[in-house]
């Protein structure tokens, strides 16, 4: 009778969120990965993996580049309001990479096959602009190796 009609429950059995269009961070994310690739094919990288899973964490892009094999963490923000970016791949961040690319590697031995070089990228994205701004930063931190 005059009840307020109720949005349909979430998987969590919580009330579904109401944002904005277009503000879905797993929706920025996955435009982000999409953005990299781009850059990074459009660069001459050849894509070896996306969002591969290891353990119980995920390398968002392997890409190799000559005699370079590179880990690469996408990172995107609407705003600068909580930092550039790449802030948020923090020292616990890079531990975590880099512990999933012993663990990759571990598991592909092959993968070095012709490799003179591994190292740890961050693609940046500023999503806030049009068109969206990609940096890349080249070993952007050391894996210890």
């Amino acid at each position: 009778m005059g009840s307020e009609p109720q949005r349909p429950p979430s998987r969590a059995g919580r009330p579904t969120s109401r944002r904005p269009a277009g503000s879905d961070p797993h929706d920025l994310g996955r435009r982000a990965e999409r953005l990299a690739v781009a850059y990074l094919q459009d660069a001459g990288y050849r894509i070896v993996a996306l969002n591969q899973r290891v353990g119980r964490g995920e390398i968002d892009i392997i890409a190799r580049h000559g005699a370079a094999l590179a880990f690469v963490e996408v990172k995107a923000r609407r705003t600068r309001a909580c930092g550039a970016p790449e802030d948020a791949v923090t020292p616990r961040k890079r531990r975590q990479i880099v512990r999933l690319a012993s663990l990759w590697l571990a598991s592909r031995p092959r993968a070095l096959v012709g490799v003179a070089e591994v190292r740890f990228d961050i693609i940046a994205i500023d999503a806030g602009r049009h068109p969206p701004r990609v940096r890349h930063l080249r070993a952007a931190f050391d894996g210890g190796w």
